[in-house]
């Protein structure tokens, strides 16, 4: 029980601090997590903890979408990627379908290693540029 609650804890505090790009990567990864257990729950035939996982990621998925700045062309690319993602989810959730949500699952997974490797490139040339000190 105290583990749980130093997990929580820290779970908490991670959120908090994280600056947007990190909570965005905890999103995707929420996201998948929940995909897997929506994924294992059907095939296991637990349709109630499947469907509630996936809720979970339409609402992730949705979260995503309302926070694309559609004055960016790329963000047109990553909403009809997501609107995929969403009707997959939809569709799979309604018709049991694993392969459906399988599909989802790549495409989220590719989108977050993107945007992981999108971090790690600005992490680097923020480092390079330094903070204007001494360069």
């Amino acid at each position: 029980m105290m583990n749980s609650q130093m997990a929580n804890t820290y779970k908490q505090q991670q959120i908090l601090t994280a600056p947007p790009e990190q909570l965005t990567l905890l999103l995707y990864n929420g996201a998948l997590r929940f995909l897997n257990e929506s994924i294992q729950a059907l095939e296991a035939k637990d349709l109630q903890k499947s469907h509630e996982a996936n809720l979970r990621v339409q609402a992730i998925v949705r979260e995503f979408m309302a926070t694309l700045n559609m004055d960016m062309e790329i963000s047109k690319n990553w909403m009809a990627l997501y609107d995929y993602v969403e009707d997959c989810l939809i569709q799979g959730n309604i018709k049991k379908d694993v392969q459906l949500l399988q599909n989802a699952k790549d495409i989220l997974e590719e989108m977050r290693n993107t945007w992981y490797e999108a971090m790690k490139i600005a992490s680097k040339n923020k480092a390079a540029v330094g903070d204007g000190y001494g360069v």
